[in-house]
């Protein structure tokens, strides 16, 4: 076998070593080996060099590659591609299936290496360990070119053979090193005897470690201070709780927290939240409830059931006292009110005494005997009453209210300071115009205002009997909308309460608002509801008082409203006269529509208060009323709504100069307040004339005063020659006398202007009629008042034949 084997070497080489005849190119063979492979007679792959001189087979590549690997252990993809000549695409392609091939070899990174040479690393590492203590995982990542990770996981693997180390938070440290640190870690943990924020306490040994080494000292990681403490935890060489990671409550402490709570609550029966707080336990009601099952859990405290004892005897002594009791006095000075509250609703006299409506519970910790509270009640009811009927200074009224308040007094002042200044008056206007009387002397007062017709009367009766059942329907309106009431404040309720019960007081100013505040809070809707029950009660007993005074003012403002447009027509005789006419209007407002005005503004007011349950009596609504300016402001004023302005308009229109505003403004009020105004026709108008003209008649027939005929005489003389009403004051009866002169005959103006010549001479003398002239001047007024006496029925026959014709 050998001698064949060895002649064959010796026929291979000399076939070698033969010089052929034949030489082929390099591109024939290139073909030639592509002729063989598309003969199948080579069936293998094969590889082109970089060069594109050699062909090398995947086996071949592999084997070297291989070579390679053993040589160093740790060999990149591109030195393996330069060595074998072979593309980088090829070398990869091989390198994979090498790897897979070989389970002592990793594809890393581009690198392949094999086990045995981080076994070497390993060894170097542990070696170099050794000699600094510690190392850390991203120099050696750094070093060794590859990932920190990678690198973790090689030395996990070799840690406690290879590598004499121990491995935490990115560091490789020696086991002597750790043992140091253990033993500072486990001193630093006993030493500990509150609670303590571990990181606070590895930021103080990483400081001691920096001092202790010098700047060459080893940079230890909080993980590593941890990953010790854990360890000594569990193996219960340090004793505690631990929270949340860092949170370490020493065992020394626990006991001695429980037992000052335990000495605490036994002795008080009660510990506050805040104590809890203070020795430094976070969750107080699951703490002291694991602890003492039967306690009961407050808001601001923890209590033991004997409180409740303590408390239920004396809430039922004051019960039965018929008295009241603030518990908080009873309880500790650290309960709040809710505290107090929610033992009162654990305490069984104050369960039974609620169920049976004997006591009540306000502002949580006050507890009120019933029948207390209901004798209070009862005071301050009749106090109410008081109120709703008469309005009491005590209760804080509407604004409104007020102002109808003020005027009432005012008018009831007025009127008795208006009877004793009325002589004192006159006698000082006649006193100033002594000696220079004129025609214009004869005094406003004297004027003559003519009583309302029976006959207009029964006409305006159907009208205005229409017009008051509309106003009845929007007064039931407007009060339907109107829900204001006059009701009693907070402040009110609070001192009559301590009226009442002076006992109080004893409470002190600050005390004194936490007790009256919730007493009062709780009485005073009952005292509003009762006033709407009472007011309601009065709103039914006023309704038909209501009626009849709609109705009465319906018909009397029908019957002043019309006769004042009869007046008004006769203006338009004198509108040529720009003074006179604005005297004209000027009387006529102050006389009759100031009365019309306060006639509305005082029957209103009236129906305002019957509306608001405000009780009036009733003869009231007929009385006559004289109303001065500011006390027209005030009762426009307290009008509802959109009234006042309509009220304030006609106050504005009476102090002017001209009586068509006036009847303008009242049309608007009246038709505000639901009421009608008739329009004065034709019809109507010749009725009135015939009724004034007859009234007139009659009242100058009878009149004996010579003084007081003059303008009676002149107003019938109107209606006889131009159909006009007239109302003229004193100092227009001259201008009224000369307009007639073209109207009657030479004899008659000449009996009217003597007449009016011989009344303004008597007043002047009688204005005069002072000191010791007296007597002369007496008998010149009795010879003046002989002489109209004497003339009387001569005017008078002048107007009543002409009336009788």
């Amino acid at each position: 076998m050998d001698a064949e084997l060895l002649e064959l070497q010796r026929q291979f080489e000399f076939a070698q070593q033969a010089k052929s005849s034949i030489r082929l190119s390099d591109r024939n063979v290139v073909e030639l080996v592509q002729k063989l492979q598309e003969l199948h007679i080579i069936d293998f792959d094969l590889l082109h060099t970089v060069s594109g001189k050699e062909y090398i087979t995947p086996e071949q590549l592999r084997h070297e590659m291989a070579a390679e690997i053993n040589k160093s252990g740790r060999v990149s993809l591109i030195d393996l591609a330069d060595v074998t000549g072979v593309d980088l695409y090829h070398v990869e392609k091989q390198a994979q299936q090498v790897v897979s091939e070989n389970r002592g070899l990793m594809l890393i990174q581009g690198e392949i290496i094999s086990e045995s040479y981080w076994d070497n690393v390993a060894e170097e590492i542990n070696e170099r360990l050794q000699e600094c203590s510690q190392i850390a995982l991203a120099e050696l990542a750094t070093q060794l070119n590859v990932g920190s990770e990678f690198v973790a996981s090689m030395l996990e693997a070799r840690l406690g053979t290879l590598v004499k180390g121990r491995l935490e938070g990115g560091q490789l440290y020696t086991p002597a090193y750790v043992a140091r640190v253990s033993a500072m870690v486990r001193g630093a943990a006993r030493g500990i005897t509150v609670p303590t924020n571990l990181s606070v306490l590895w930021g103080t040994l990483q400081h001691l470690l920096h001092e202790m080494d010098g700047a060459s000292g080893v940079a230890v990681e909080s993980s590593f201070f941890q990953s010790i403490f854990n360890g000594l935890v569990k193996e219960g060489e340090v004793l505690g709780s631990l929270r949340a990671g860092v949170h370490w409550t020493p065992t020394v402490f626990a006991t001695a927290q429980k037992e000052c709570v335990d000495s605490f609550f036994s002795q008080n029966s009660f510990i506050s939240y805040d104590t809890l707080n203070k020795l430094g336990i976070s969750q107080p009601v699951q703490f002291l409830l694991s602890r003492y099952p039967e306690g009961l859990p407050m808001i601001t405290a923890f209590a033991h059931p004997s409180l409740i004892e303590m408390l239920d005897s004396a809430v039922e002594d004051a019960i039965e006292r018929g008295s009241w009791i603030d518990s908080l006095s009873i309880l500790p000075a650290s309960f709040g009110s809710q505290d107090a509250s929610k033992i009162l609703s654990l305490c069984p006299s104050v369960q039974l005494a609620l169920k049976g409506n004997k006591a009540l519970i306000l502002g949580e910790s006050y507890v009120f005997n019933n029948g207390f509270v209901k004798s209070i009640y009862d005071c301050m009811e009749k106090e109410m009453d008081a109120f709703s009927l008469s309005g009491s200074s005590g209760v804080v009224l509407s604004d409104d209210s007020k102002l109808v308040k003020e005027v009432k007094v005012r008018n009831d002042s007025s009127k008795s300071s208006e009877v004793s200044n009325t002589g004192n008056e006159k006698k000082k206007k006649k006193g100033k115009s002594a000696g220079t009387k004129t025609a214009e002397s004869i005094p406003d007062d004297d004027d003559y205002v003519p009583a309302k017709s029976k006959k207009n009367q029964r006409k305006g009766k159907d009208a205005s009997s229409n017009q008051v059942s509309d106003t009845k329907t929007g007064a039931k309106k407007d009060l339907a909308k109107d829900d204001k009431i006059n009701v009693p404040s907070e402040e009110w309720v609070t001192q009559k309460i301590l009226t009442l019960v002076p006992d109080f007081e004893e409470q002190g100013v600050e005390d004194l608002q936490i007790i009256l505040r919730p007493l009062s809070n709780y009485m005073r809707p009952m005292l509003i509801n009762y006033l709407k029950e009472r007011r309601k009660a009065l709103f039914t007993e006023n309704t038909e008082k209501m009626k009849r005074l709609l109705d009465n003012l319906q018909k009397r403002l029908d019957e002043s409203f019309l006769n004042m447009q009869l007046y008004e027509k006769a203006l338009d005789l004198f509108e040529d006269d720009q003074s006179t006419s604005v005297v004209l209007h000027r009387h006529l407002l102050r006389t009759i529509a100031a009365s019309i005005a306060d006639m509305l503004f005082h029957n209103l007011d009236m129906h305002n208060k019957l509306k608001n349950g405000i009780e009036v009596e009733e003869s009231q609504s007929l009385e006559s009323i004289t109303l001065n300016s500011a006390e027209r402001i005030a009762l426009a004023k307290s009008f509802p709504g959109s009234l006042t302005k309509k009220a304030l308009a006609v106050v504005e229109a009476l102090e002017g100069k001209r009586v068509e505003a006036f009847m303008t403004s009242l049309r608007e009020m009246a038709e505000e307040s639901g009421l009608l105004l008739k329009k004065l026709d034709k019809k109507l108008e010749r009725s009135l004339l015939h009724s004034y003209r007859k009234d007139l008649s009659a009242q100058v027939s009878a009149e004996t005063d010579p003084v007081t005929l003059l303008p009676k005489v002149v107003s019938l003389l109107y209606i006889q020659v131009c159909s006009k009403a007239l109302q003229a004051p004193g100092r227009a009866i001259s201008i009224a006398v000369s307009r007639l002169k073209d109207k009657l005959d030479d004899s008659a103006y000449k009996i009217l202007t003597d007449y009016q010549t011989a009344t303004v001479t008597l007043l002047s003398l009688v204005s005069v009629a002072t000191g010791d002239e007296e007597d002369c001047t007496s008998d010149r007024i009795l010879s003046k008042r002989e002489f109209l006496e004497n003339l009387m029925p001569a005017l008078k026959g002048l107007v009543l034949n002409t009336s009788q014709s």
